[in-house]
């Protein structure tokens, strides 16, 4: 009898446990990332928030491979796309502060037959994007293996799309050139000068230079829609996935010990973040309208100054939202392309601080409408 009794008291227990939870409202955070992600069609989701450096939430939402059932863990690795370009810079200016490169050299000196054009381009001009390089063609064949030299000389072949320093253009070409520029002046591969000088140094044990052929734990898989269909993404060629524009695994683990030691000088000096952090000014001293630094975009939420990076390649889409003056940094690694996380970045920021709430969106209009 005794036992009978202590199993009813036991389940009653439990069914009051559960009534409880039941009536818990739901995180609004999960709430949100869920529904956008059912919204866009998001197989895949990690999400960092980070404040003053330390960790407020690291969650994995939905698949990172859906055909094996795999679910989203915060040590799920993305591929980087165009985030990586803040490392990318950074490299750049340890060099500067060594005084191994410097900021106004014109790129000739490192790159000594390259054609007359870029005699006028400066280091400076390829880290801010003003120096008139152009993203890969639209017959670029990204299926053909291309050693470095080669990928140069077909980034040589293409012609400047206006004056070095006045105007600005995003331009991957010339991050790929920014990495071959540091295996010259350091004799190493840009992703091995990462290894050595970046990610070892702050314990980003996972981050690294994408490689398919290499058997990597906790690996993402990216994808597409075609027509509402899910699908996997295209291949690339091997080494087109290792220029210095994007080419990176990392996950919201190792991207929180990266936002932890931007509040610091372990990396750069205060004045070279400074530097990164702020606006390039084209030739006439007008400010670039991109409103990128170095390896960052820089802007404004109502009065909160904010610096962030995108990045888009194979079926992965990232972004990363710095709010300075909060101390606030959201990170959102998706596993689908085209799914826009800068979005979805901006409005989480708004659930921790209600004044970084982005504007509400005007709904398009019908254009059958007067």
């Amino acid at each position: 009898m005794r036992s009978r009794s202590c199993i009813v008291w036991i389940t009653c227990l439990f069914l009051l446990a559960s009534a409880a939870l039941a009536q818990t409202p739901s995180d609004p955070v999960d709430q949100y990332i869920q529904a956008e992600m059912q919204k866009r069609k998001i197989p895949g989701l990690a999400l960092l928030v980070a404040r003053d450096g330390k960790v407020v939430r690291a969650q994995g939402y939905g698949m990172s491979n859906v055909e094996l059932q795999v679910p989203v863990k915060p040590e799920t690795l993305f591929q980087s796309g165009s985030m990586g370009k803040q490392f990318t810079a950074t490299a750049v200016m340890m060099l500067v502060e060594e005084g191994r490169i410097h900021l106004d050299d014109p790129i000739t000196k490192y790159f000594t037959d390259a054609p007359a054009a870029w005699n006028q381009v400066t280091v400076r001009q390829l880290l801010s994007h003003t120096a008139g390089f152009t993203d890969y063609p639209e017959n670029f064949n990204f299926r053909q293996d291309r050693t470095e030299d080669e990928i140069l000389k077909a980034i040589e072949a293409i012609p400047l799309a206006f004056p070095p320093g006045t105007k600005y253009s995003y331009a991957n070409l010339g991050y790929a050139t920014l990495g071959i520029l540091i295996h010259r002046v350091t004799g190493k591969f840009y992703g091995d000068f990462l290894q050595e000088r970046v990610f070892q140094p702050l314990g980003m044990t996972t981050t690294r230079i994408i490689s398919e052929a290499d058997v990597i734990p906790n690996r993402a898989a990216g994808y597409v829609l075609v027509k509402g269909e899910l699908k996997n993404q295209e291949w690339v060629a091997p080494t087109l996935n290792t220029t210095a524009d994007g080419s990176l695994y990392f996950s919201i683990l190792d991207l929180a010990k990266w936002d932890a030691a931007l509040y610091t000088d372990r990396l750069l000096k205060r004045s070279s973040l400074d530097q990164m952090w702020t606006v390039a000014k084209l030739n006439n001293g007008e400010p670039d309208s991109g409103h990128y630094g170095f390896g960052w975009f820089i802007d404004d939420m109502r009065g909160h100054r904010v610096i962030e990076h995108e990045g888009a390649w194979q079926g992965f889409t990232t972004n990363i939202s710095r709010y300075v003056d909060d101390k606030l940094t959201v990170v959102v690694l998706t596993n689908l392309a085209g799914s826009h996380p800068d979005d979805i970045t901006h409005h989480v920021a708004g659930l921790y601080v209600p004044e970084l709430t982005p504007p509400a969106k005007k709904p398009a209009k019908d254009d059958s409408e007067p």
